[in-house]
């Protein structure tokens, strides 16, 4: 048996981990697009490493498009096996993956214009949404801790990761010639304290542990730290300077805790008046699939639930999906709070509000989650003072500001904590996946004071003997 390694291999996204049994079958941890590298990032996405229509299974650890967003594209190239994940990690992959295939068909159609006014041949969308819809026939959904059977020799099963709804640690046992090997690929792992989501599970010992790093160089602030910071930055944006606080954030996940934290806001009396905009239409449509998993929520959004039926909901909370609402936010000159997305303010809405209001030193700009490198969020928050945006320059004179403790993958401390119900005997391997190089050397060093031995860092392409 045999793993290759093609894609958040000493980088964060792209997440595409190879298995190929000794019988020539074929599975896919995650079908993750690259993100943030430019002109680059097309042709690593077009080009796969694999044959699509050669692979059986794809078994997804959640739903962010780094770890799904090319399934619609295998599907478009001839897969047509099963994609294996949980149930809340399907119903967010079919807005998802169809939002996904809207924005390729809009930047494909964009990017052709200016190829044909330059005599220059059209280009394909990577996948349209027509072709993300028809994926979704592919996908079985399971419960978290539910053996599934695949065939005689696969099984596979969910643990909690806390990460996002429905993210879960893949804990595959694959049986041949009379030998039973364990595999566990944890996706990416939350913090052990989340505002909406319940903790992260321990999950079944395995011989062979991927597992990532995003933040294996780092330490989080607490969580608590990160909703004053939140309430301090609004208030001195809003009420002291009467400008507006945009929060480019992640449609799944993070809008939504951000919004919580604004709800609670509002419940003590500390929000002030000011009107509150979640300007994504995946934004909208994801939370709505957060309150049908109530199940999946941690014990104090229950409890708040007691008294507050809707968590994301406030009477000074607005939801905009349409685009003429979104472009009249724009010409508003009151003091507001803008979340948009994406979170690594590359595509989506969130560009149009960070070219009206980045020039303003009035306003704010407030990261509150991971930005890759050469990304226009990473550039903003290196401290550039001119960026591009829609091949224009804008002068950087809004206060521009960032909150760790939001970010949803655990820090090194947190993820190791996370490892501890290894029995780290029995690993036979580990293997670092999605985080950058210098983070997962860092990583790879703590993670040898804590015990654990033979850490393999894999290059793109690089193939182990399982």
């Amino acid at each position: 048996m045999k793993i290759q390694f093609l894609g958040a291999a000493r980088e964060v996204t792209g997440s595409k981990h190879l298995i190929t049994m000794t019988s020539g079958k074929r599975i896919l941890l995650d079908c993750g697009m690259f993100q943030g590298k430019g002109l680059e990032t097309d042709a690593m996405n077009r080009n796969l490493g694999f044959d699509p229509a050669s692979i059986d299974h794809i078994i997804l650890s959640h739903a962010h498009i780094d770890h799904s967003g090319l399934i619609p594209y295998v599907y478009k190239l001839g897969f047509r096996g099963s994609v294996i994940c949980t149930d809340a990690t399907r119903d967010l992959c079919a807005i998802m993956l169809a939002d996904s295939g809207h924005i390729q068909e809009g930047d494909v159609k964009w990017f052709n214009k200016r190829r044909v006014a330059k005599g220059m041949k059209a280009v394909e969308a990577i996948y349209t949404e027509k072709d993300a819809r028809a994926s979704m026939e592919l996908f079985i959904a399971i419960s978290y801790d539910r053996k599934f059977n695949i065939d005689d020799k696969i099984q596979v099963s969910f643990s909690n990761t806390g990460h996002m709804l429905g993210g879960g640690v893949v804990n595959l046992k694959i049986t041949e010639n009379g030998k039973t090997t364990r595999i566990a690929y944890t996706g990416d792992i939350g913090r052990p304290t989340n505002r909406i989501l319940q903790e992260p599970k321990s999950f079944q010992q395995c011989d062979y542990l991927i597992t990532e790093s995003t933040y294996g160089d780092r330490l989080h602030p607490q969580l608590h730290e990160a909703e004053g910071e939140l309430l301090r930055i609004l208030l001195k944006t809003c009420v002291e300077k009467q400008g507006k606080l945009i929060i480019p954030s992640f449609a799944i996940g993070r809008t939504q805790e951000v919004v919580y934290s604004l709800n609670k806001f509002f419940n003590e009396g500390k929000l002030p008046k000011i009107k509150i905009f979640v300007d994504s239409p995946l934004a909208v449509n994801a939370t709505g699939i957060f309150r049908m998993y109530t199940g999946y929520l941690n014990e104090d959004v229950k409890h708040v639930m007691l008294t507050d039926h809707d968590p994301f909901g406030f009477s000074s909370l607005y939801y905009v999906t349409s685009l003429e609402e979104s472009k009249k936010l724009n010409t508003l000159k009151q003091a507001c709070v803008i979340i948009s997305a994406s979170g690594m303010m590359e595509a989506g809405r969130i560009k149009h509000h960070l070219a009206n209001n980045i020039s303003d030193p009035k306003n704010t700009i407030l990261a509150v989650g991971y930005c890759s490198p050469i990304t226009l969020g990473a550039r903003i928050l290196s401290g550039e003072k001119v960026v591009s945006i829609f091949g224009e320059k804008h002068e950087v004179k809004a206060d521009i500001e960032k909150i760790e403790a939001f970010s949803g993958h655990g820090d090194y401390n947190e993820m190791i904590n996370f490892l501890g119900c290894q029995d780290k005997k029995q690993l036979k391997n580990v293997f670092l996946v999605h985080g950058e190089a210098d983070a997962q050397v860092y990583y790879k060093n703590e993670l040898e004071k804590a015990g654990y031995s033979n850490i393999e860092i894999p290059e793109q392409g690089q193939e182990f003997n399982l």
